[in-house]
């Protein structure tokens, strides 16, 4: 059911809206989003939004925290959670699955439960499964809110690599040479399944990178250089997703672009560069986030091959039937060819992130950034679109 023409009462025409940003979750990005959370508190503008954070704990609760985004941040190469900004160890936070109502309540054991109010639209701040792949967002549409980013078919492409390259392929879209070994074939003949990533490389050669097929942040990814290391890449792909991803190694530059829905369409911005980083064997976890590898904004690129990965950008967000916001990653092979690796839906929002570093180059502050967010998602209907 669409919320477009929902009735408002004179206390919600009156009142500023309400943004809950949502952080936390299941995945093994928890802490990342607790930091991503914590920059975009930082920087909603609170004249023109009341704001309530509400976290989801790593066994899925869903608490009341505290508005301290100062206690958000990576300390000591650790990140945060929200179990240590949680108000209560047990306290619950409940969204009504009414799409006539849009009431948040907390409970706590042996209270009376506490009505916070309504809520005008949801920021989700959730990285990896069990949030930014469609399942809060359908979620939020069977409760009728309007939320920031993409939608349930959109947000679940763009977690699952291989059907996002699936996606990519049926639209013309480069992508490079890649092998899914799925749950079930490690369960039914482990050999099997080894043997074809072994003869993925006698194809395409080594090095491959091994990963999980529905990760993000670069956790889980191993850059392996033969036989050797294989299995251990293996297994640490597969604890963070039964499913995993091989890719041939593509050599070239690394490129990102971002896309932000205008008014009239999405747009791409300025591009940038990630350069080589010498004390990290690739963009992994620890070089983005830890030691904050820096990135070039904007890229050193000719004006026809800027024009040419930002057209690229917005084709992917279009296919993948994007709203909102996207980061496209992209190699630019030592042919000269762009190819799209991935797409992100929820890119990481910190002020020094790829993304919004990418949008402030072309114009758009990070403040103005959230801003424009937030105001699409309540100029936009829940349902079908």
């Amino acid at each position: 059911m669409s919320t477009e023409n929902l009735p408002q009462s004179p206390e919600q025409q009156l009142r500023k809206p309400r943004v809950a940003v949502v952080f936390g979750g299941r995945s093994s990005e928890h802490g990342i989003s607790v930091v991503t959370a914590g920059a975009v508190l930082r920087a909603i503008d609170r004249t023109k939004y009341d704001v309530l954070p509400i976290g989801i704990t790593s066994d899925g609760r869903w608490a009341l925290t505290a508005d301290e985004p100062e206690r958000m941040a990576i300390t000591e190469r650790r990140t945060p959670s929200v179990e240590e900004l949680a108000e209560s160890d047990e306290g619950g936070v409940v969204l009504s699955v009414d799409p006539g109502s849009r009431e948040v309540v907390y409970s706590e054991p042996g209270s009376v439960p506490k009505a916070l109010g309504e809520v005008d639209v949801v920021f989700p701040m959730l990285h990896g499964p069990y949030g930014e792949d469609g399942t809060l967002q359908g979620l939020l549409e069977l409760s009728g809110v309007p939320y920031v980013g993409s939608g349930v078919l959109a947000s679940a492409v763009g977690q699952d690599k291989e059907y996002m390259k699936r996606v990519f392929l049926s639209f013309g879209l480069p992508v490079g040479p890649y092998e899914v070994i799925r749950p079930r074939e490690w369960a039914a003949d482990p050999a099997a399944a080894r043997k074809k990533i072994v003869d993925f490389a006698g194809e395409h050669g080594w090095p491959l990178f091994i990963k999980p097929a529905r990760g993000g942040s670069s956790m889980g990814i191993t850059k392996v250089d033969g036989l050797a290391g294989l299995d251990d890449a293996i297994a640490e792909a597969q604890r963070h997703d039964p499913k995993i991803l091989v890719e041939s190694l593509l050599r070239g530059r690394e490129i990102e672009c971002g896309v932000l829905e205008f008014e009239d369409g999405p747009r791409a911005s300025v591009p940038a560069e990630i350069p080589p980083v010498s004390s990290h064997d690739f963009y992994d976890f620890e070089a983005k986030y830890i030691d904050s590898a820096p990135g070039l904004v904007p890229a050193p690129l000719t004006e026809e091959q800027t024009a040419e990965v930002q057209r690229l950008a917005v084709e992917a967000f279009d296919a993948a039937s994007c709203e909102g916001l996207v980061r496209a990653d992209f190699f630019l092979t030592e042919d000269g060819e762009f190819v799209i690796n991935e797409i992100n839906t929820m890119p990481g929002f910190t002020p020094i992130s790829m993304y919004p570093r990418m949008w402030q180059e072309s114009g758009v502050s990070y403040t103005e950034l959230v801003d424009r967010l937030i105001q699409a998602a309540l100029n936009r209907s829940t349902g079908l679109r």
